[in-house]
């Protein structure tokens, strides 16, 4: 007799119909299950994370009081991307009002930041890191204004977990480090990022290797003690003022008195049944609005997922919408145009018709300065109905790679979103808001009378990549039927600049030949990011989540 080996002997025992589902992952990028749970659901892109911000939901806090507790805790455990230092959105879902309420927290640049006097410094386009770069920390007043609007518990509780985090240390985890060792050079520049986040002062953790962050846990707790008055009234504030300017910076301590938080109502269109919600400028959320726009008049279930006819139309939509946010996008109060106006019928079907179905066209580079990010995207529910998608971010990898000594923490370089040609929407100028790439998005399903009722809270990280992310994971979910993981799993492009793009590599190589016969310029997909994301969709009881297989993260309910 025959001796099968063990795991055909273990398949032979399984219904075939199971092994085909758990077996029939062609074109993806992993193997995942959707998240499934009948109360309340975090899903972030760390695992200590997504534990903290269950907890507070466990514990009978709301999804408000759960979002802001897990910003806090990326901000200890992926400090490369995220925390007090940087800027924050978010779209939150209020399940009692039965309505969507959107928060801009972004900083805006200091009172000393001229384009005169960034090009007598010799500067021919905005620095990409340093001093120069730093603009108003927003998140925190941000974190403090929605406890304070929807929350159930105080700042100080929000905070506690991750001021633990970092007193007693975590071990590092693998896709945080290749984050952390691609900016040791840039890290070991500066004084307070070298002590703070350089193991003896030279290098990056290793993956497992215990990391803790004591003058980090200081600070929260003065902020937990006094408030976000610290930072934008006080001592913590003086610090980072004091600090910006020995090293060539333009904030000044009216620049932190003075931030506001905005209430902003989401833009959207819809598409197919659904209505896709962004944040209105001074961030690209307009991009992946017309991206769906110029695209929903084609049958692209026809013409079949990832086929060479659905990435060139994907990638041509993207070329377009990127045009655009780059021409008219910026602080909306130095736009010549509306969000309206580019959304419009007669300027999409001006667009629309540039869509070549046969052949790559030029467009222009969206610039360095829209590009690059690094971000973190979270999303939570509660038991009560309400969803908050919610994304925060020091722009680049540790930002502008500044630390003042003691602090714990990275300021941003959101500066880079502005550009020294005056005649662009994100002109630099003294108190503007810089171009923003970070962004939230929230789908809602239209009921049969008309009503929106919300449907899914979800985004993808990483910079430029960000709107390309949002459309197609959402093409995957109505055009396909994916189911929520699968929609995140399956095989992207990022169209990079021109007529380059990258494509996963499970993509088959016939359909890349075609595309470079069409005119599309392949690049390299080998370190190139393809975004970071996470999702949670209302079940009609309960519901489903997802985190993204390009990260460390994890999704988990209760």
């Amino acid at each position: 007799m025959r001796i099968l080996p063990a795991a055909a002997v273990f398949l032979a025992a399984i219904p075939s119909q199971f092994v085909h589902a758990q077996m029939d992952r062609s074109g993806t990028m992993a193997g995942r299950s959707t998240v499934y749970a009948p109360n309340g659901v975090v899903a972030s892109s760390q695992p200590l994370a997504t534990g903290a911000g269950l907890a507070v939901l466990q514990r009978g806090g709301n999804a408000i009081d759960a979002a802001v507790t897990t910003a806090a805790m990326l901000n200890v455990v992926e400090p490369m991307m995220t925390g007090v230092g940087g800027d924050m959105f978010a779209i939150i879902w209020l399940a009692d009002e039965q309505r969507m309420v959107g928060l801009n927290a972004s900083g805006r640049a200091g009172a000393l930041m001229t384009r005169e006097k960034l090009v007598d410094r010799g500067h021919e386009s905005m620095p990409r890191s340093g001093a120069e770069t730093i603009t108003v920390p927003g998140a925190l007043a941000g974190w403090q204004t929605l406890l304070n609007a929807y929350g159930t518990i105080s700042l100080a509780d929000a905070l506690e977990p991750a001021i633990q985090m970092a007193e007693h240390g975590f071990p590092a985890s693998p896709v945080i480090v290749d984050f952390w060792e691609g900016a040791q050079e840039m890290l070991s520049r500066d004084e307070g990022a070298r002590a703070t986040f350089l193991i003896d002062g030279e290098r990056a953790p290793s993956a497992g290797e215990w990391f803790s962050n004591p003058d980090f846990a200081r600070t929260l707790r003065l902020i937990a003690e006094g408030g976000p008055d610290v930072l934008y009234r006080g001592e913590l504030g003086e610090a980072i003022v004091q600090r910006v300017a020995e090293l060539g910076g333009f904030l000044t301590m009216d620049d932190l008195r003075s931030h506001r938080v905005d209430w902003v109502e989401p833009i959207s269109v819809p598409y197919r049944g659904y209505r896709l919600h962004e944040l209105p400028p001074n961030g690209q959320g307009i991009a992946a609005l017309e991206m769906l726009r110029l695209l929903e008049p084609f049958d692209l279930k026809a013409l079949g997922h990832n086929s060479t006819a659905y990435l060139h139309h994907l990638i041509e939509a993207k070329k377009l919408a990127y045009a655009d946010l780059e021409h008219f996008v910026g602080d909306p109060g130095n736009m010549r145009v509306t969000p309206d106006d580019l959304l419009s019928d007669a300027f999409i079907d001006a667009r629309r018709a540039l869509l070549d179905p046969e052949r790559a066209i030029e467009r222009a580079d969206p610039g360095t300065a829209i590009t690059a990010s690094e971000t973190t995207y979270f999303t939570v529910a509660d038991r009560h109905g309400n969803m908050v998608s919610f994304i925060n971010s020091i722009a680049s990898a540790f930002g502008s790679g500044v630390v003042v000594p003691g602090t714990g923490f990275a300021l941003q370089n959101r500066g880079v979103g502005f550009s020294l040609d005056p005649d662009r929407a994100n002109a630099v100028a003294p108190g503007r808001r810089p171009f923003h790439t970070i962004i939230p998005a929230f789908v809602t399903k239209t009921a049969a009378d008309g009503r929106e009722e919300p449907w899914l809270s979800y985004g993808v990280m990483g910079g430029a990549m960000q709107p390309q992310g949002h459309v197609q994971v959402l093409i995957n979910l109505v055009d396909f039927g994916m189911d929520l993981q699968q929609a995140f799993d399956a095989a992207r492009f990022n169209h990079l600049a021109g007529n380059r793009v990258a494509i996963e590599s499970v993509v088959p190589l016939e359909v890349r030949q075609e595309l470079e016969a069409m005119g599309h310029v392949l690049a390299d997909p080998v370190g190139v990011f393809f975004g970071g994301g996470q999702a949670i969709m209302r079940l009609e009881r309960g519901w489903a989540a997802a985190s993204e297989p390009r990260m460390d993260g994890m999704a988990a309910g209760h």
